[in-house]
């Protein structure tokens, strides 16, 4: 099955990667821009999010991705991924670093990454929210951990109903639907990387974010003293010329 995806633009292949709280749809601010800066960009749902339905069995959403660039005809392509998604990417580009030109890494998570107190925390307490049937408790559970001071209240309504349909496809789920995961290697990547933490955000993404130019061979880190977790959605002008900047510097496109 193909994910659901977008398309646009012609240049070097650049591929968005949403978090868990959102879907395709919060690369909206970016998009225009990246087509416009002169390059082929690709964004998709994950299974599960957006367009793309859970299967009856695991899934691995590295292989999904993979899939997609094959279908499209792209043997290589830049990542622009967002939490969940920046584990994604990470995984795909250990275990195909032939493929990944460059990576920016937006709050990301890492596989392996053993969370921490408050992460589990919070894991907890949206797990007995849908277990109580409480959808719209989950739903602000996460707008109001996961958005920093900045984003204004579209940008959160804008969430909301990006993880409630994400809520709601996902309880649906057919029996035998889950995440798989393969084991890798991070000195295997070689892709220049920048990594983008927020100031406002939960500590396992900022200490994940601070430990990559130690993991990765080509990192540079920046921590954004304003953001929360999701800084593309919440200065989405700020964030689109740092990943421009970053671009331009790794993955140059003609019109750049």
């Amino acid at each position: 099955m193909t994910l659901a995806y977008d398309a646009a633009g012609d240049g070097p292949a650049l591929v968005l990667l949403h978090s868990a709280v959102c879907d395709r749809r919060m690369w909206d601010p970016q998009w225009p821009a990246l087509v416009d800066a002169g390059y082929r960009v690709v964004r998709c749902d994950f299974r599960g999010f957006g367009r793309t339905p859970l299967p009856d069995r695991p899934h691995n959403d590295a292989d999904d991705v993979l899939g997609l660039l094959d279908a499209l005809g792209i043997e290589e392509a830049a990542l622009i991924a967002s939490s969940y998604g920046g584990r994604v990417a990470v995984e795909l580009a250990a275990r195909r670093p032939d493929r990944v030109s460059a990576m920016a890494l937006l709050c990301a998570g890492l596989p392996g990454h053993e969370p921490t107190d408050e992460l589990r925390a919070f894991g907890e307490r949206e797990d007995a929210l849908l277990e109580a049937g409480d959808i719209e408790g989950a739903v602000k559970l996460n707008v109001d951990t996961w958005l920093g001071p900045d984003a204004d209240e579209t940008t959160r309504e804008e969430v909301r109903a990006m993880q409630r349909h994400a809520f709601e496809v996902q309880l649906a789920a057919p029996e035998g639907a889950g995440r798989s995961e393969a084991g890798i290697d991070l000195s295997a990547i070689k892709a220049p990387c920048l990594a983008l933490s927020g100031g406002h955000d939960m500590v396992d993404f900022r200490q994940i974010g601070a430990q990559l130019p130690g993991l990765l061979a080509d990192t540079r880190y920046l921590e954004l003293p304003w953001a929360g977790h999701l800084p593309s959605l919440e200065r989405p002008a700020e964030v689109t010329d740092l990943l421009i900047g970053f671009l331009c510097e790794t993955v140059p496109a003609d019109s750049a």
